[in-house]
């Protein structure tokens, strides 16, 4: 029976998330709490990688915590972006994101429109004498390099935030009937904080085929996985399992 479940994963903002529709429906607790946790590198840290952000005429953002954290970074070294500055954006929403930090209708913003890196880039090489610089974390795949060299871009990758583990404190309850997981990383923050952990009878579910295979790696058993053909999302993979598993 599952009565109380982690998501591993900041609370919804909107009371209309399905989490809480799930909540109402099969009177189960959900309690939203990251096993992770992104912050900035330090200005000495990202100095010591000699990149000069003002060298680049373009930034390419796949992320809002790239957008934070550039913007962050930027403000403690002093570093002031030119209004020509150009953005290019992995979604609308990513671009949208950038008017917390400056003026939108003043700046020369692009997005892509399906999410993906690939999609952004006929419009990047429209505008292939740019000098684009990609904020990235300290772990990330080798897609946009790979992308941009093939059509001969001129790009500098530097890394301006790592994740790191959320830890749990001593006195903090661990009483849950099932976890809930999106990424490798968050994997590793359980075996961090649990280095004896015992899965037993505590179902664990996993969003992403790279976060599947963690959990395998580390040895768990797998109860709900999404996406898949059946569940497009983990809630509704959830709700389904809790349906099946409440008597």
């Amino acid at each position: 029976m599952v009565k109380k479940i982690l998501v591993s994963q900041p609370k919804p903002s909107s009371d209309k998330s399905p989490y809480f529709d799930i909540e109402r429906k099969y009177g189960v607790e959900i309690v939203f709490r990251p096993f992770i946790k992104v912050e900035s590198l330090t200005p000495r840290e990202f100095r010591a990688q000699k990149i000069n952000i003002l060298d680049h005429t373009a930034i390419i953002f796949t992320s809002r915590h790239a957008i934070d954290h550039f913007f962050n970074l930027c403000k403690e070294m002093r570093v002031i972006i030119p209004e020509d500055m150009k953005y290019f954006c992995i979604t609308e929403t990513v671009a949208l994101y950038i008017q917390k930090y400056v003026q939108y209708r003043k700046r020369k913003v692009f997005f892509g429109t399906t999410g993906k890196i690939n999609d952004l880039l006929p419009t990047m090489v429209k505008h292939k004498n740019e000098k684009y610089f990609v904020p990235t974390s300290d772990v990330h795949s080798t897609e946009i390099e790979e992308l941009l060299e093939s059509k001969k871009l001129q790009y500098t990758q530097g890394v301006m935030y790592r994740t790191v583990s959320n830890d749990f404190t001593n006195d903090e309850p661990f009483d849950y009937d099932m976890l809930i997981f999106f990424s490798p990383s968050g994997i590793n923050a359980l075996m961090k904080n649990f280095p004896n952990f015992k899965q037993d009878k505590m179902a664990i579910g996993t969003f992403g085929v790279h976060t599947a295979q963690a959990a395998k790696d580390a040895g768990l058993t797998i109860q709900l996985e999404a996406p898949t053909p059946k569940y497009a999302s983990i809630t509704s993979a959830l709700a389904d399992y809790i349906k099946e598993n409440q008597g």
